[in-house]
């Protein structure tokens, strides 16, 4: 079935054949043809732009137009059919699609009430925020992917003191709701900065996308950070707008 949603484009002129948003695409859905990325099919692209940081040239676009929707279970036999002999990753990518057992520390936990809490507001959810409150207002403010608020040990110390933060998936929500909601937050508040917090996998990059577009539709030029989150819970890249590094 055709209907208009967010689709990838890509700028022919402007790609070099590189293979970056192939690498990217946890869907399976650009290959690289006759040495330019190539959409395979219309119902393979969920329309996140996961693959959009990664290109060099900046090729990739997501633009909205008619199209096929977006097909989970056939992204699934795709990534079967192209791995016969492994079994194939959920089409989502998310950190909960491979099974994978972690070994946490064994150290003793704190007694309770020995740690403090460094949540400085409810509620947390971005589809659940006002433009107009006012710990909004000129904040430092976290775009926070969920599984990475459950997966840093260490994230009310290291990311929490005196910041905003608005919880939300990249892929399983609506992600042009949440862009209209964080436009409308960042017009109105207008935060001191904005850093994306996401977990290491493609699909959880199309937070960042989600905090580009709302900046745009916004028209608010602030200062954007990055906080990249392992899935057993590590930084692996860190780029902070803020005038300390947390």
């Amino acid at each position: 079935m055709r209907k208009l949603r967010n689709i990838i484009n890509i700028d022919e002129e402007k790609c070099t054949g590189c293979g970056q948003c192939v690498l990217d695409c946890a869907e399976g859905a650009l290959k690289v043809i006759d040495g330019k990325a190539r959409l395979v099919g219309e119902i393979y692209c969920d329309g996140l732009g996961a693959c959009l940081s990664g290109c060099p040239t900046g090729a990739l676009t997501i633009e909205q137009r008619e199209a096929e929707d977006f097909d989970e279970q056939a992204v699934h036999e795709l990534l079967h059919a192209a791995k016969p002999a492994e079994p194939a990753p959920l089409a989502c990518g998310c950190p909960g699609s491979a099974a994978t057992t972690l070994k946490p520390s064994t150290a003793a936990a704190p007694a309770a009430g020995a740690v403090s809490s460094q949540l400085g507001h409810w509620p947390i959810k971005l589809g659940l925020l006002g433009p107009q409150a006012p710990f909004l207002q000129g904040a430092d403010l976290l775009l926070l992917a969920d599984c990475a608020a459950a997966s840093l040990p260490d994230l009310h110390p290291r990311l929490l003191p005196g910041r905003a933060i608005a919880l939300a998936c990249p892929k399983l929500d609506d992600a042009k709701a949440h862009i209209n909601r964080l436009a409308q937050i960042l017009a109105g508040a207008k935060p001191r900065s904005l850093t994306v917090v996401h977990m290491e996998v493609p699909c959880c990059k199309g937070l960042e996308y989600i905090a580009q577009q709302a900046s745009q539709l916004a028209g608010l030029d602030i200062p954007r950070g990055s906080i990249v989150v392992s899935r057993d819970g590590r930084i692996l890249q860190q780029n902070l707008p803020w005038s300390q590094a947390a």
